[in-house]
C-alpha cells in the first residue's frame, strides 16, 4: 500500500513539474474562440445571435485578434501581460448594418481587463466578473 501511495504521488508530482500544460497565455493561441455568454444583454443569447456568433482568434506575431462581430469581420491589437488583457478599438473589415448585437459585442470588448481559460473555455473579464465566454471551435 505505501509503494501504490509513493508511486501515485510521484506520478502526480512529476506531472506538474513536466510542463505539459500549455500556460493560460500560450493557450490563447490557435484555435478560434467562439462566443457563448455575453453578461448583460437585454435579450437572450440565441435571440442576439441567431444564426451566427461572434468569433476572435488571437495572433501572437502581430499583436492583433480577428474574427467576427457576428455579421462584420473585425480587427483590434490587444496587450498581454499575465492574467491581463486590453483590446484596442476594433475596427471593422466590412461595413454591414446587422442590427444592435455586433456593437453590444465590439463595445464589451472595450472594457475588458482580464481573462481566465477555465475547463476549455476562454473568459474576458472586467475585474474579475467573466463578461463573455467562449468556447474553441474547429473550423
Amino acid at each position: 500500500m505505501r509503494i501504490l501511495f509513493v508511486a501515485l504521488y510521484s506520478a502526480l508530482l512529476l506531472a506538474e513539474t513536466c510542463g505539459g500544460t500549455k500556460s493560460s497565455a500560450e493557450a490563447l493561441y490557435g484555435p478560434t474562440w467562439e462566443l457563448e455568454y455575453i453578461s448583460g444583454a437585454r435579450i437572450a443569447f440565441e435571440g442576439l445571435f441567431p444564426e451566427k456568433k461572434p468569433q476572435i482568434t488571437f495572433d501572437k506575431a502581430s499583436g492583433k485578434v480577428t474574427g467576427t462581430d457576428s455579421c462584420n469581420g473585425y480587427s483590434a491589437d490587444y496587450e498581454l501581460a499575465e492574467n491581463t488583457i486590453v483590446f484596442g478599438d476594433p475596427g471593422p473589415t466590412t461595413m454591414m448594418f446587422c442590427g444592435g448585437s455586433e456593437r453590444q459585442f465590439l463595445n464589451m470588448m472595450k472594457k475588458i481587463d482580464g481573462y481566465s481559460i477555465e475547463d476549455g473555455k476562454l473568459n474576458l473579464l472586467v475585474g474579475e466578473v467573466p463578461m463573455m465566454r467562449f468556447k474553441k471551435v474547429e473550423l
